[in-house]
């Protein structure tokens, strides 16, 4: 019948439905609050070449990065047989990092891999040093248990011992292990759903759409570039020290337009440091093609083709390259943010009255973790703030922003399955950048500790403030703080601390920056 745009259309929705249907079940099926509550885990659907087709409306950072970690899974093997599973978190093969738990399954029909799907759960803990698995490590090894590609489930047999070996890692192993068969819960979802579409389609009809919606999201991103005045725009920004040291880190990029092409060349960034804020090019690739999305004015699904015009070049041995094993654990919550804060940078040079002025640029990390009565317990989560004012309004307050698309944890969850109280939730007012357009505001938490408990902070923008454009002014740097016995201490944008019954953790996030000056009155 051929591919027009109504069928297009429908292909489209037919597919993104299936990685849909992933999620849910990947959510309802898991444990932790982490993936119940905060939906922090992503799905796609790739074809039989192992490019991605469609995915969810999840996790940017893991959406953007997750190709590489399918394309690792299946040159793993010399063959992938029906009813195999790769499981892998390695960074330096296709991971982010050890948190970040993939599996990928083929998809057969009849003799072959038409298609795979793969999801991405972030674990509360996969062991390492401290509790949550982000510690501030010098080297992988310290993060948790790497594991490389490998099978899961083998021609449909389970492979127990990897199973247990993962939990038997984690500070929480029950946990572990049920939201691992909730990711495999996904993948028996997924297939079936793609294996009903091929009985109702028929695999050629559904494989010529698949290629007809990769060309055209390449052609809609070829669209956008052409947009960019043909020009070199550069921009640099900073990181705030690595949890070693509180020097200064630098991102550059220079972004090179040529046509319907752009190259993002990061040349002149930091060299890779010692401690965890190195990220893997994975991540790099996949904050810059969330960039390029955003100068979208229309929905632009994200596949295998929206990749193709643009080309990302990562020095090697770099803070965005860095050489194994250097330690990853915030590269992808952190520097991917400074990533996105830089590239939107480099693009305002060129769009000055599209781009909006930075967000809150970190996603402010809290993990923590201990026991009570002998049972432990660990906890994960990232934490909203203010987005950047730009052209069309001022920004978002008390939201995530970029790289992460995830909810807050809902008070009553924490309290439930913690010995938290959480004492603050709400706007801290006055952080927005102000400006013609005002940036948002961030976002005040606060959690009591009712038992001895290991708290690790990753965070970022406590010293240099998200960035105002178009003389607009800066947003308020966040701040992170402890009280006990009556007294305030500042804590560090990374830290690990040991607290008691009765301390408090007060977290501020910074609020977005202002854009365009502000108006005269009358």
């Amino acid at each position: 019948m051929g591919v027009d745009a109504i069928s297009l259309a429908v292909f489209q929705h037919l597919f993104a439905s299936v990685a849909e249907e992933m999620g849910v079940t990947l959510q309802r099926a898991s444990f932790s609050p982490n993936i119940k509550e905060r939906l922090d885990f992503s799905c796609a659907v790739f074809d039989g070449q192992a490019r991605m087709v469609a995915q969810a409306a999840h996790i940017p950072v893991h959406l953007g990065s997750m190709p590489e970690s399918v394309a690792h899974a299946v040159q793993a093997f010399d063959q992938l047989r029906r009813g195999d599973v790769v499981v892998l978190n390695d960074p330096y093969h296709g991971g982010t990092h050890l948190p970040d738990v993939t599996m990928v399954s083929p998809v057969f029909v009849a003799n072959r891999a038409a298609f795979y799907v793969a999801s991405r759960a972030h674990h509360a803990d996969v062991g390492g040093m401290t509790p949550g698995s982000l510690p501030l490590s010098t080297e992988l090894y310290q993060e948790g248990i790497i594991v490389p590609p490998v099978k899961l489930i083998e021609g449909g047999e389970r492979n127990e011992g990897v199973l247990k070996l993962i939990a038997a890692n984690s500070r929480a192993p029950d946990e572990r292990m049920g939201d691992l068969e909730a990711q495999l819960a996904s993948h028996r979802v997924g297939e079936r759903r793609l294996l009903a579409l091929v009985d109702a389609h028929g695999t050629d009809r559904l494989e010529e759409h698949a290629v007809a919606l990769m060309n055209r999201s390449r052609r809609m991103t070829e669209r956008l570039i052409l947009q960019i005045p043909d020009g070199v725009y550069s921009f640099e920004d900073f990181l705030e020290g690595d949890g070693q040291s509180e020097g200064r880190v630098a991102i550059r990029a220079t972004i090179r337009v040529d046509g319907a092409r752009m190259t993002v060349d990061f040349a002149g960034s930091a060299p890779q440091v010692s401690g965890n804020l190195n990220a893997v090019p994975a991540v790099v690739h996949s904050a810059v093609w969330y960039c390029v999305r955003l100068l979208a004015s229309s929905e632009l699904p994200v596949n295998h083709g929206c990749f193709e015009p643009v080309k990302v070049d990562v020095p090697a041995g770099s803070v965005l390259n860095p050489d194994f094993p250097a330690a990853v654990a915030i590269g992808n919550v952190e520097t991917s943010q400074r990533i996105v804060d830089t590239v939107l940078g480099a693009l305002a040079r060129a769009l000055p009255d599209r781009v909006p002025a930075a967000s809150q640029g970190t996603m402010n990390n809290v993990t923590f973790g201990g026991r009570v009565g002998g049972a432990p317990f660990v906890f994960y989560e990232t934490i909203g703030g203010g987005h950047g004012g730009g052209p069309e309004g001022e920004g978002l307050s008390a939201s995530h922003s970029h790289m992460t698309n995830t909810r807050n944890t809902p008070v009553e969850a924490i309290e439930h399955s913690l010995p938290v109280r959480v004492t603050n939730y709400g706007i801290r007012e006055g952080a927005g950048g102000r400006g013609r357009c005002r940036g948002g505001e961030g976002i005040r938490r606060g959690y009591e500790f009712l038992a001895a408990t290991t708290v690790t902070i990753n965070s970022e923008r406590r010293t240099i403030p998200p960035y105002g454009l178009r003389g607009g002014e800066p947003g308020q740097p966040g701040i992170n703080r402890l009280l006990r016995d009556g007294e305030a201490h500042v804590i560090p944008g990374k830290a690990t601390i040991q607290v008691v019954p009765g301390d408090r953790l007060i977290i501020e996030t910074p609020g977005g920056g202002g854009w365009g000056e502000m108006e005269e009155p009358g």
